[in-house]
């Protein structure tokens, strides 16, 4: 299997609001595959597999990030949080800081005064948004000096991700949440067309899921289940692991359908594929986003997975391929 496409995805930066250049890539790649995509009102991309599309699957391409909001005195930059980035695991992450006039700067994310020769104490100060800053790549040494650059409150800063992949099977990177989960669809999207199946079924691309109404809308009206790929919790008290698929029962928004988390589950041990079923504490989803938005789908959700989310990420090209397997297993299921 070729991880290229995740790799050449992985490097567009595509914070929420800022997904544009991404959600191309997707549309330009759904094309090259065959198929006939196309773009809601909000820029997410939708793409039908089959006609009357009973079954959506959906994975977000947006990511984390950060918007610039003011300038301090000595010339770098306070910036909001898009989404829920770790602070102690960006800081020291290099950026990219893009004006509304196109000109890109370089940066990195610091803690206020983090020279260990003068702050003593370095090592315990609690890293939050008020007390981080980027640092500029330029010569400015007062706020004047930014504006002089064209940089304004609102211009987005995307974080470098870092990706590796390694020979043993391991995927580490910034934002494999979620797009590993992309990359599922695409190759769904590639399996679909290239065994000339007949699915009532259509991939979604959500451009916003990381502030909370990605899957609120934009799915054909014909659709009655939502399969929603997304990252795996890796952690204390939860099951999942990177080289297997998460099935989720439940997360801080509520349980999935339960006879939707049965069928995934029986198609798991049907075919081998190794799952893990699990129970998120701290978790919110694209179903979550379409059932607070009233729409009458029935939900499950699964995904490969990730170790550290919205941290240093990493995972397994197991936990992938699981994931692909189960979206065809189920594929197949409804088709029949």
């Amino acid at each position: 299997m070729n991880y290229e496409t995740l790799k050449e995805l992985v490097a567009i930066d595509s914070p929420s609001g800022f997904t544009e250049k991404a959600c191309q890539y997707v549309f330009d790649l759904l094309k090259s595959y065959g198929w006939e995509p196309e773009f809601t009102n909000k820029g997410a991309v939708r793409c039908k597999l089959g006609a009357n599309p009973t079954l959506a699957i959906a994975a977000h391409v947006d990511t984390l990030g950060g918007v610039v909001t003011s300038f301090n005195k000595n010339g770098t930059i306070r910036m909001s949080r898009v989404g829920g980035p770790s602070l102690n695991a960006y800081e020291g992450s290099y950026c990219r800081v893009y004006t509304i006039d196109d000109q890109v700067y370089t940066g990195t994310l610091l803690l206020d005064e983090p020279a260990v020769h003068v702050n003593r104490h370095l090592k315990t100060e609690l890293r939050t948004i008020d007390t981080m800053h980027i640092r500029l790549d330029e010569i400015v040494e007062e706020r004047e000096d930014v504006k002089a650059l064209g940089i304004r409150a609102g211009d987005f800063i995307c974080f470098d991700t870092h990706y590796r992949e390694l020979p043993n099977g391991f995927i580490k990177s910034k934002f494999m949440d979620n797009k590993a989960g992309c990359f599922v669809l695409f190759e769904v999207a590639r399996r679909v067309k290239e065994e000339g199946l007949e699915v009532p079924v259509e991939i979604f691309f959500s451009n916003f899921e990381e502030v909370g109404h990605g899957g609120a809308c934009g799915f054909s009206d014909s659709i009655k289940e939502l399969l929603v790929i997304d990252m795996g919790v890796v952690g204390d008290d939860c099951a999942g692991r990177e080289i297997s698929c998460s099935i989720c029962a439940k997360d801080s928004s509520g349980p999935y359908d339960y006879n939707f988390r049965r069928k995934l589950v029986h198609l798991c041990r049907k075919h081998n594929i190794p799952h893990e079923v699990d129970v998120y504490p701290f978790y919110s989803s694209d179903g979550s986003a379409a059932l607070r938005a009233g729409q009458d789908f029935r939900v499950g959700l699964i995904g490969p997975g990730v170790s550290a989310s919205h941290g240093v990420e990493r995972t397994h090209k197991k936990g992938i391929e699981a994931t692909i397997d189960l979206c065809m297993a189920y594929i197949k299921e409804v088709s029949e």
